[in-house]
């Protein structure tokens, strides 16, 4: 008959001092969600607290703050979450603040332009697409920052909105899930690192592809898209053990699909794009509605971003190789200088990527 100390291991690593993964994500859960409420409540403070006769620029200021803050009390319980619960520093999340995490950043950011600018590019030369104006002002915008305001301030607005939403998906999908399950993976049942990694990624890709489930005019094809970009995210994180490429690519891929090119993104407009689209091609290839995310065509953009991503890692690090440091982070400890390793730790060599 198994011991009282066979059912305490089932939640609690003794060596790690901490839950176990599946408990660690629960905790994790409810934390996120309290924060969330906490950020829901606050937004409705701004509004009683904002002046009625506030001018176009203040009023469209207080819509962005209004729709971020549930998004800084999310990314408040995940690092309340994080820190308490996992043990962890801001490093075992994908974040630092070495050179090479901003380098990633910087081309995250400009393959978030031009991967939207391919897309753009074929559906403008299949004829699926035409352009029908220059810094235009959408009359019912899902970001709904009034007509008042100048174009450059809608714009910028709305960048700092999706900065907010960029920062948050990555840090929830990939810093926190994909490393917690790779962690809870690793060693289990004889599972190997780049087991655990496919695990890993294929979990918090479906995640990433359901948490946008409730999308207007979202479909299959639109979730399973988005789902495969979470798996090019999840790459990026993987092969540098750093989620800011993925935050850049998340960031200027929304801002560029939706501001830039004029394209729904996700099923939501902004209030200003530099230019405007019409699209007539079939919404099975264009995303119709949803935008470019629900259609085939950004299926090639996709290839062509493994493609850059490989190259850039292969340019900066000299080798395509898992980091092990996504699965076996060093964790807080409490002053005493202890290192711990993941839970069940299976081989220690790092995963050469095939």
């Amino acid at each position: 008959m198994a011991g009282p100390h066979a059912f305490r291991d089932l939640f609690w690593n003794v060596r790690e001092r901490r839950l176990r993964a599946p408990w660690r994500l629960g905790v994790a859960l409810v934390l996120v969600i309290l924060c969330g409420v906490g950020g829901i409540v606050a937004a409705s403070g701004v509004v009683a607290l904002a002046p009625e006769t506030a001018g176009s620029v203040l009023t469209a200021a207080v819509v962005v703050v209004v729709r971020a803050l549930p998004t800084v009390g999310f990314v408040a319980g995940l690092l309340v979450a994080a820190s308490l619960v996992d043990r962890r520093e801001l490093s075992d999340l994908g974040f630092d603040r070495s050179p090479a995490w901003w380098a990633d950043l910087g081309f995250g950011l400009a393959l978030g332009v031009a991967l939207p600018a391919l897309v753009f590019a074929v559906e403008l030369v299949a004829g699926w697409a035409r352009v029908t104006g220059t810094v235009v002002t959408r009359t019912d915008p899902s970001l709904a920052i009034g007509p008042g305001v100048a174009p450059a301030a809608a714009l910028a607005l709305t960048l700092a909105y999706f900065v907010g939403v960029g920062v948050f998906e990555e840090l929830l999908f990939r810093g926190y899930l994909l490393t917690n399950v790779a962690e809870g993976l690793a060693g289990w049942r004889g599972i190997g690192l780049g087991g655990a990694f496919a695990g890993a990624t294929a979990v918090s890709g479906v995640a990433f592809g359901v948490g946008h489930g409730l999308n207007p005019n979202v479909t299959a094809l639109a979730l399973g898209n988005i789902a495969l970009f979470g798996g090019l995210f999840a790459a990026s994180y993987l092969l540098t053990g750093r989620i800011a490429a993925a935050i850049g690519l998340h960031v200027t891929w929304n801002f560029s699909i939706a501001s830039v090119f004029g394209f729904p993104v996700s099923g939501f407009t902004t209030p200003v794009t530099v230019l405007a689209v019409e699209v007539s091609g079939p919404a099975v290839l264009t995303g119709g509605s949803f935008g470019p995310e629900g259609g085939l065509v950004a299926l090639g953009a996709l290839v062509v971003g493994f493609g850059a991503l490989a190259g850039w890692v292969r340019w900066r690090e000299g080798e395509l190789r898992w980091r092990e440091s996504v699965a076996r982070p060093v964790l807080r400890s409490g002053g005493d200088g202890v290192a711990a390793a993941a839970d069940d730790p299976g081989d220690a060599d790092e995963a050469t990527a095939e």
